[in-house]
């Protein structure tokens, strides 16, 4: 354990780990817990005329699937930021799940997928993404959420090149239009994820509630540097 906390603190400072692993689990167990709960619920399909009218290409499967490391890059280097602004952005990052349970559950939305008939690698590749990922949870799309957060939790930080910043923008539009593209998701979800995304994090910026979560994240992060000393 304490060989393992040493690694992690060579990347992350101690008062950012339990926020970026917290954030990893509760993700897991909102997405999964609510299409436990009601996966076999009726489901509102709120897909547009505009949608249906977008194609299905495949290949942006690359950047749906690459996205996630998108995410740990820059969920990283908001967790090595000062310790007021981590427990406010992941504040805001457990916000916006409680908010998409909230919707997983009390308003669950569907699409309508293409049928895939070729047998090329990437009409493969996205049988393969249907076969394992249900056609729920879709709005607000996390996918969306997040990579808006990826991008708004280092936008205009000093510590981080402007370049990058833009590129994270960039990559972060790239998901939105990979997740109506491969069909995964319709333009409500896109606009909701966006917005859950903006709302939240400004409730971390200007509310006091990130309070409560730094007097427990205070608290693991006292038990981490225990062990390292230990």
């Amino acid at each position: 354990m304490k060989k393992i906390l040493k690694l992690l603190t060579k990347i992350i400072p101690p008062y950012g780990i339990f926020p970026v692993i917290f954030s990893f689990v509760f993700n897991c167990l909102v997405y999964s817990g609510s299409r436990m709960i009601a996966g076999n619920w009726y489901h509102y399909n709120i897909e547009s005329s505009l949608d249906r009218k977008l194609p299905f290409i495949p290949q942006f499967l690359i950047v749906y699937f690459g996205c996630y490391i998108f995410w740990a890059l820059n969920y990283i280097l908001i967790a090595r930021q000062d310790k007021k602004s981590v427990y406010q952005f992941f504040t805001a990052d457990f916000l916006s799940r409680c908010v998409c349970l909230t919707f997983f559950l009390l308003f669950p939305t569907t699409n309508t997928r293409p049928e895939i008939t070729g047998s090329g690698l990437w009409n493969q590749a996205a049988m393969w993404l249907y076969s394992v990922d249900a056609a729920d949870n879709l709005f607000p799309s996390i996918h969306c959420l997040v990579s808006w957060f990826c991008y708004i939790g280092i936008r205009g930080r000093k510590e981080i090149p402007v370049w990058y910043q833009r590129t994270s923008l960039g990559i972060a539009v790239l998901v939105f239009i990979s997740t109506l593209l491969t069909k995964q998701h319709v333009l409500i979800d896109v606009a909701g994820g966006v917005l859950l995304g903006s709302v939240c994090f400004q409730i971390g910026k200007k509310t006091r509630l990130y309070c409560i979560y730094a007097k427990i994240g205070g608290r693991i992060e006292s038990v981490i540097r225990s062990l390292l000393k230990g």
